[in-house]
């Protein structure tokens, strides 16, 4: 090394060079010597050399100085299942796609319907078939607007009388972006379906904030949705009424018997707990607040897990807010494939009821987007 530094310089700077290095191995730190040679115009060129020498070092010795290492390579598991979700999203967009084609095709026909019915009639009665469509379609805006009018009515005296239902959006963190987005779709339906009700609940969202608050926001009319929104989680929201707090949890040994109007219920937004089991009891509990699971049980046996989505305990719990019956509220909400056929048998009533209201959850997105979002 000392051969390759002083290649081709005179004795009297060598000797200076040595020196220099000799001076430099007792100066600590480094730095400090490469300041003072670096003064004297005949070992500059040596210090750029140390400096170079140095530089090789530290990139030895700091491997966050070194190039990037190569992401590691997916699981056999990991894979399969973004496999699956890239399918899966292939086939929603080709679905969306396709569907936005018929309806469009759909109104085409009507439109061409509506003009050759125009063109064969006379005058007279061309002016009565537009008249009486005008007249339809104001009748049609009056009734929806009516409907506002009265879905603002029970939402207000929910807020002031009804049962308090709190969701509990702290677990974004945990969640993909997709699953982030498939939980903003149940909030969305929970909130349509609560409007809908008789006698709605006061439904509270704490945690919006982060990925989960961007998403929330790009719903339509969000910002005039009547429920309460909390950035801050339910425990600090409700610091106040923590002895009214109670955490539904499928984990928990206590059975939901009855609602009572004092309590708050939560219910955890948390997509694919499969991967997260008993978070809600280990997060109830740390926080020394009451729980209870829903008496699925006692009236019928799951034929899978008896977690289920937040959309769907919402409904349940609607649903006996408005029949005061477990059996009822659950045969109509919670799906038949999670139910065995012998469960089913003697109601099939309530599962023609289910039926009908699995049909309108598709149609749960377009009412959401149709309602005035400045009447919430």
């Amino acid at each position: 090394m000392a051969t390759f530094i002083y290649q081709g310089i005179s004795p009297q700077e060598k000797r200076e060079k040595i020196t220099a290095t000799s001076f430099h191995k007792t100066l600590k730190p480094k730095n400090s010597l490469l300041r003072v040679l670096s003064n004297t115009p005949s070992h500059r060129g040596l210090v750029r050399t140390m400096e170079d020498m140095q530089n090789d070092q530290n990139a030895v010795v700091n491997p966050s100085n070194a190039l990037p290492s190569p992401p590691q390579a997916l699981s056999k598991s990991a894979q399969k299942k973004l496999v699956k979700q890239q399918r899966f999203e292939a086939r929603k967009a080709e679905k969306k796609a396709q569907e936005k084609h018929q309806k469009r095709e759909e109104g085409e026909r009507k439109r061409k319907e509506w003009e050759e019915k125009l063109a064969s009639v006379p005058e007279e009665e061309r002016s009565r078939l537009i008249e009486s469509r005008r007249s339809l379609r104001k009748e049609r805006m009056e009734k929806r607007s009516e409907e506002r009018e009265r879905k603002i009515e029970r939402l207000t005296r929910a807020r002031e009388l009804g049962q308090k239902i709190v969701l509990d959006l702290d677990f974004a963190h945990l969640m993909t972006p997709s699953e982030i987005h498939s939980l903003v779709q149940q909030i969305m339906y929970c909130y349509a379906v609560n409007g809908r009700c008789t006698s709605p609940c006061h439904l509270w969202l704490t945690g919006c904030e982060g990925e989960m608050g961007s998403q929330l926001q790009r719903l339509p009319g969000f910002d005039k949705w009547m429920v309460e929104k909390e950035s801050q989680s339910y425990i600090e929201a409700l610091q106040d009424q923590k002895e009214n707090l109670v955490y539904l949890t499928a984990d928990s040994e206590t059975v939901l018997e009855e609602l009572d109007l004092k309590k708050i219920y939560i219910i955890g937004g948390l997509v694919d707990r499969n991967r997260w089991k008993g978070i809600t009891m280990k997060k109830a509990q740390e926080q020394g607040i009451q729980t209870a699971k829903l008496p699925i049980g006692n009236y019928l046996k799951m034929s899978s897990s008896q977690v289920l989505t937040v959309n769907q305990v919402i409904e349940i719990l609607l649903k006996f807010m408005e029949t005061k019956d477990w059996k009822v509220s659950f045969f109509q909400v919670i799906p038949q494939r999670k139910r065995p056929e012998a469960d089913s048998e003697g109601y099939q009533k309530v599962e023609g009821e289910e039926n009908e209201e699995q049909d309108d959850q598709l149609d749960t997105k377009k009412k959401c987007i149709e309602e005035d979002p400045s009447h919430g």
